[in-house]
């Protein structure tokens, strides 16, 4: 599950996919409806790799609180629990036992659910993904050093020879 291009713009409901930055800001699409909006640098904008919840013992980050969702409904969608706050409440806390109930409100509940269903909705949250996206992290990043240290040894060899000097047309045309 990535969350890196995956915004909320507040004021505007739903989520969006991060396409393009220009100038003054940025071209985005709905991932409701697939439309494409351009948002100014003066809006609200949050990320959702960026957000958190809060817990008793530290901030919980959301693309983990959408791992443990998708664990609890086996990939499927989240109960849709709009109006009766005990019951988005009693099944937060099946999800995230230590949430900070006096810091998380029933909205926030509410919004992280339908941000779920979005996102299970268009097939970016899946099983399959949360158990191989480990994994996946730990191969790029083993590959990328040792590429480096390639990179580097290449670096200081290349440093050691000396450079030939160029002939120009000057020296061609006198010999």
């Amino acid at each position: 599950m990535n969350l890196e291009r995956i915004l909320a713009i507040s004021g505007k409901p739903g989520l969006y996919a991060l396409k393009m930055q220009t100038r003054t800001g940025f071209v985005a699409e709905s991932l409701v409806d697939g439309k494409k909006v351009t948002v100014g640098m003066q809006s609200n904008v949050s990320l959702l790799s960026e957000i958190s919840m809060y817990t008793y013992a530290e901030e919980k980050p959301l693309a983990e609180v959408m791992r443990a969702i998708a664990k609890k409904e086996n990939g499927g969608e989240a109960p849709k629990l709009k109006d009766d706050k005990v019951a988005m409440t009693a099944y937060f806390a099946e999800i995230v036992p230590d949430f900070d109930q006096e810091r998380v409100y029933p909205s926030d509940i509410k919004k992280v659910l339908n941000w779920y269903n979005i996102l299970q909705g268009k097939g970016l949250i899946t099983l399959e993904e949360t158990a191989e996206e480990a994994k996946e992290e730990v191969k790029e990043e083993k590959p990328k050093k040792a590429k480096a240290a390639k990179k580097e040894a290449a670096d200081e060899t290349a440093e050691e020879k000396p450079k030939k000097a160029k002939a120009t047309k000057t020296a061609k045309a006198k010999e």
